[in-house]
């Protein structure tokens, strides 16, 4: 071994991972020019000689399970990444200049990869997977939960910032009585999302959560808040009590971390989702402070482990199709995030959390449902 390799090896042995190792966890190596590429620029580094097929492990959510458990990451400072801190401490990247460049860069990228990975509903945010193995059924638990925990009820007026490609609001009009409003910034997530909803009492607005008016018996915001950033989770919280009616309910249900961060992952910043950032409970606490009441706070975020790796599992078995619009950087890429994330999980490093806010109090006390 050269001395990088072995500095290399040193860092792993923290995560009982061995480089050119015969488990399934061990990362193989086909170019000695990552583990430099790793020192100077950390996750990026890591994640783009991934792309580029510099080196494989076969259970690729496995090895990051161990590597996330480890805090391995922690351990590995590029000095670039101080100039991502410092713009993230000066700027406001989610500022409604930049509101729409997470649809162009994720959202829109194509129908078909969706439609191939996720359930019939198209629901993108974590599954609740409670006394079923499909993915519809799944979803469709989740979706029951959100409006069980809201207590929604026919003929309610509701909100849903972030509403995807509709299915939420789809369902909560069909099966619940629900009239509403939806709002999202990816072009083809509002066109589906009307499609889907043209026959219901639902209208879907492409637009900016803070352009909100109205008012709404029942609000929902399902896998958005992490494009919203630290700098502005007081305006979002605001603008959801200011749209909630007095006797109202607010769910928010997003990914958490256990540390307070600027950013997010410098490969996923770069790649998945640009100027997104996973919330912390004393950022979230410090934006609802004296806004809401906090009546229930779930953490379920081992099903998002499981989520993942079945929409891994169905882009595998769409592969064949896909490949027509996808090439093979691109493959690596999203099987890349999509299992690096399932270990993020699985090793508690992220969770998943529904909250349910009123804004003075439920009278006699709330009744929350698992």
């Amino acid at each position: 071994m050269n001395s990088m390799q072995l500095k290399t090896q040193k860092l792993f042995d923290e995560a009982g991972i061995t480089i050119n190792g015969k488990r399934k966890f061990d990362i193989q190596v086909h170019n000695d020019r990552l583990y430099q590429k790793v020192f100077a620029n950390g996750s990026l580094g890591l994640g783009e000689a991934y792309m580029e097929g510099w080196w494989d492990c076969e259970a690729l959510d496995d090895f990051f399970y161990r590597v996330t458990a480890a805090q391995l990451e922690r351990r590995v400072k590029p000095i670039r990444e101080m100039g991502t801190i410092l713009k993230a401490s000066l700027m406001n990247l989610q500022k409604p200049s930049r509101a729409f460049d997470i649809g162009k860069h994720h959202y829109d990228i194509g129908d078909d990869l969706y439609e191939a990975m996720l359930d019939k509903r198209m629901i993108y945010s974590c599954a609740y997977w409670k006394g079923t193995r499909t993915l519809d059924k799944a979803q469709e638990n989740k979706l029951d939960l959100v409006f069980r925990k809201l207590g929604l009820k026919k003929g309610m007026r509701v909100l849903d910032i972030g509403c995807g490609w509709g299915g939420a609001l789809q369902y909560a009009a069909e099966k619940y009585g629900a009239t509403g409003v939806g709002i999202t910034v990816s072009h083809n997530q509002a066109v589906r999302a009307k499609k889907v909803c043209k026959d219901l009492p639902v209208e879907i607005r492409l637009d900016d959560y803070r352009k909100l008016e109205g008012t709404f018996d029942r609000i929902w915001s399902i896998g958005m808040i992490e494009h919203v950033g630290a700098k502005n989770y007081r305006t979002f919280m605001q603008i959801a009590h200011r749209c909630l009616n007095p006797d109202g309910l607010f769910l928010l249900h997003t990914i958490g971390g256990n540390r307070s961060a600027s950013k997010t992952d410098p490969w996923i910043g770069k790649y998945i989702f640009p100027n997104s950032m996973i919330p912390s409970i004393r950022q979230l606490g410090l934006a609802i402070e004296d806004l809401f009441v906090m009546e229930d706070w779930h953490n379920f975020g081992t099903e998002y482990n499981k989520t993942l790796l079945r929409w891994y599992k169905n882009i595998l078995s769409h592969r064949d199709q896909l490949c027509e619009n996808y090439d093979e950087r691109f493959f690596r890429m999203w099987q890349y995030y999509l299992l690096c994330c399932a270990g993020a999980f699985r090793s508690r490093k992220l969770n998943l959390w529904q909250i349910v806010l009123s804004p003075n109090g439920v009278s006699g006390g709330y009744q929350s449902f698992r």
